[in-house]
């Protein structure tokens, strides 16, 4: 009896230190993505990109897409980070609101990216005062459209059946 508690308990270790680790190369791997696709975007060092509603779309300088990262960082502290980091890269800033929720808009060759930080609170933070932020970055470029209306010359009477 002993001896299945000793090898369940290394079994769900093994387990979970497996599924850090997966994390951990999800992130670092998603990292280069973003650093090779959007290179000229500075991305919060601490923060983490959450996997399911993070899309890009395009090629070279016509990428559009959302990225939704979290940050330990308030959104105050983001907020300086961007007003700190994006000039030195290109990016001029467009438009700002600042209120609870902070909206940067950025612009840069053709490029648009609004940048939207919200508190998230957390448990941790709840007990020490501090909360971090989810950041989400949109960015838009109109190129990355080629055909503005594929379905132009659609031919709706001779359509593939449904499968």
């Amino acid at each position: 009896m002993n001896i299945k508690n000793i090898f369940s308990i290394f079994l769900v270790t093994i387990l979970f230190s497996s599924c850090a680790i997966f994390v951990d190369e999800y992130q670092q791997n998603q990292r280069k993505v973003m650093a090779y696709l959007l290179e000229d975007l500075p991305l919060p060092e601490d923060a983490k990109i959450i996997k399911v509603p993070t899309v890009l779309l395009g090629t070279g300088d016509a990428i559009s897409g959302r990225i939704i990262l979290e940050s330990s960082y308030s959104p105050a502290e983001n907020l300086i980070f961007y007003g700190n980091e994006t000039p030195s890269t290109g990016w001029v800033l467009v438009s700002s609101k600042v209120s609870d929720e902070i909206t940067l808009v950025y612009s840069k060759n053709e490029r648009y990216a609004t940048i939207n930080l919200t508190p998230t609170n957390t448990i941790g933070g709840f007990f020490s005062g501090d909360y971090g932020s989810d950041v989400v970055i949109s960015v838009v470029h109109p190129a990355s459209i080629a055909n503005q209306n594929p379905y132009e010359n659609l031919d709706y009477k001779n359509l593939p059946e449904s499968p």
